[in-house]
């Protein structure tokens, strides 16, 4: 609808200047002007025309500089963003207390003025381990009216999931709904978050200063550009070199699993045991191939690949800057309007949302292209929907101190058929079938606070780690080892064949015999008519492992979460329950109190 004198109250050159600009924004341009504009506003209604370096007045109230920051983070990724949104805020003058919603005493919500979320979304919409107990206490009837607050969310997901940023949506809905005001519009991030964190951070530091001295020169250091980094980073990748690639399954095995070794000489990086790691990989050329000729443009035109307007071939580009293998709703929303396919269009009608969803499951975008026909009357309209490749995070398998200027993987080989084509995993078929010793990966590493050891080396500790979920288990042993740490540890590992699938089976071995792993206890589900799994061995132990608990241990799940790591949280319950002849409600509470208290972390995927 274009503005007029006669619908507007805005003059004619006003009028004709908003005309000009508004069609030329981005939603993300925007949502940052209407936060904008909700700030200036409440500052236009101030009481008073001076405002002290430190603090601004509004409606007769103080303003605060006093900001709060609360992260809820499963692999660390928000904790990260919250942490350098503090660093940030503190450089403009802000005096700044950051926190995750685990360690947050609930009882100082109200004394909050200004709070800050970053949170991401786990699994299928879940809140991450840390943010549970807030997350309950803030949707419950114990929350207090937060009338004075002002607040901004910002929320990480994965929108190739149903529910893309469901916990960041939650947070923000329910802080207004107990009396809060939004000083920023919530910015929901995919996983190529980069740009919209920086640009939500600069809105929010915006806001914050309207109307305080010296406000103006400081918003743009918000923004600072990541090509200035000097260290390697998740934005600025150090290319490892390969040491090792080995196949840990044995022949005749079902499955095939890499041990990955790998170069950090000269990096400067350095690690934890917990931490992941990052790999940026490349799509099959093959199926780029594929996709290309179905498309059937120029793989050598050129197109850009980035907001910087950096140029690549467009068959180079799709193997190394997109994403092409997973099919999200958003891609699939704006291709339609740049398409002309009326069974799109059909698709994504309100009621179809279950078609939608099933049509999305286990096609890629050669499929989707195959289906409906390509959008955009050029190359470069085609790859501008398309999503950043994202890196891929895999548990971190050793120990730096044992390892020095190396960094150990344990990867999966992914390979399925689904909808008439054979289906690969993109960075593990990278690993499996393409890497060679002397190659090299594009890393970084990804730290990981929520997936620690104790601080105390005498705590006993419980590792359950099926399949790939052995990985950090391999970390944790061998630091112990190289730290001479006393605490207990027992390790539950399970696969489907002893001959052919005990990952590290001679490693276990020695540890066990030179006791720095104290007890073993394995499930091999296929060499049996019945299938046995780790959970079926924890509840053969249950009396011991009770008695671990109640002298304190530590435990930790890694690997599947949909499956393993449902089924072995239900599991400690069952035996909470029996041998601690608690109730069910009990039982649950015990877990809770261990997970809040560091006792049982998990990094499940």
């Amino acid at each position: 609808m274009q503005l007029q004198v006669s619908n507007s109250p805005f003059i004619q050159e006003q009028a004709e200047l908003l005309n000009s600009l508004l069609p030329s924004l981005n939603e993300t341009q925007k949502i940052w002007l209407s936060g904008y504009l909700t700030a200036s506003l409440s500052v236009s209604n101030s009481s008073s025309a001076e405002a002290p370096v430190l603090e601004a007045q509004g409606g007769g109230k103080t303003i605060s500089k006093e900001v709060t920051i609360l992260y809820g983070s499963q692999t660390g990724n928000a904790q990260g963003l919250a942490e350098n949104a503090a660093s940030k805020l503190e450089g403009n003058g802000f005096q700044v207390t950051i926190s995750s919603m685990s360690d947050f005493k609930v009882n100082n919500l109200k004394k909050i003025e200004n709070l800050l979320i970053a949170v991401s979304t786990h699994g299928e919409g879940d809140p991450p381990d840390n943010t549970l107990s807030f997350h309950e206490y803030l949707h419950g009837r114990r929350a207090p009216s937060l009338e004075g607050l002002r607040y901004s969310v910002l929320a990480l997901g994965d929108s190739s999931y149903e529910f893309f940023c469901e916990t960041g949506k939650q947070f923000d809905k329910r802080l207004e709904e107990l009396g809060g005001t939004r000083l920023f519009p919530r910015m929901d991030c995919d996983l190529d978050y980069d740009e919209p964190a920086s640009e939500w951070l600069e809105g929010v530091i915006s806001s914050l200063s309207e109307g305080q001295v010296g406000s103006a020169a400081a918003v743009p250091a918000a923004n600072a550009s990541v090509g200035e980094q000097t260290s390697y980073s998740r934005t600025n990748p150090f290319k490892a070199e390969v040491l090792e690639n080995i196949n840990l399954n044995g022949r005749g095995s079902n499955k095939e699993t890499h041990h990955l070794e790998l170069s950090l000489e000269g990096s400067g990086l350095t690690f934890e045991p917990g931490d992941s790691l990052g790999i940026y990989p490349k799509n099959d050329s093959d199926l780029v191939d594929m996709l290309l000729m179905e498309l059937d443009w120029d793989p050598e035109e050129t197109v850009k690949v980035n907001k910087q307007g950096e140029l690549r071939q467009l068959r180079e580009s799709l193997i190394s800057d997109f994403e092409i293998t997973v099919l999200t709703k958003s891609l699939i929303e704006q291709a339609a309007q740049l398409s002309g396919n009326e069974d799109l269009k059909e698709l994504l009608k309100p009621g179809n949302e279950e078609r939608l969803k099933e049509y999305r499951e286990g096609r890629d975008l050669l499929d989707f292209v195959r289906d409906f026909g390509s959008w955009g009357e050029s190359a470069q309209e085609f790859v501008s929907i398309l999503r950043k490749m994202p890196a891929r995070l895999y548990s971190i398998a050793s120990s730096l101190s044992a390892y020095p200027d190396e960094v150990h993987l344990t990867i999966g080989a992914v390979r399925y058929e689904s909808h008439g084509r054979e289906r690969k995993g993109v960075c593990s078929i990278l690993c499996a079938d393409r890497l060679q010793p002397g190659d090299v990966l594009p890393i970084y590493i990804q730290h990981n606070q929520n997936f620690k050891q104790p601080k105390n080396p005498d705590t006993p500790i419980i590792m359950v780690g099926p399949g790939t979920g052995i990985a950090p288990f391999r970390s944790f042993i061998q630091d112990r080892e190289e730290s001479e740490a006393k605490g207990k540890t027992w390790l539950f590992f399970g696969d489907q064949h002893f001959v052919t699938d005990f990952l590290y089976q001679t490693e276990w071995q020695k540890w066990l015999k030179t006791g720095v792993l104290t007890k073993m206890d394995v499930a091999f589900s296929r060499d049996t008519d019945e299938k046995v799994y780790v959970q079926d061995r924890m509840r053969e132990q249950s009396e011991e492992l009770y008695e671990w608990l109640q002298k304190g241990a530590a435990v930790y799940i890694c690997g599947d979460e949909k499956n393993m790591a449902h089924d072995v949280h239900n599991t400690l319950i069952e035996i909470i329950e029996k041998e601690g002849n608690m109730s069910h409600a009990d039982a649950q509470a015990y877990l809770e109190d261990m997970q809040q208290n560091k006792r049982y972390q998990r990094d499940v995927y």
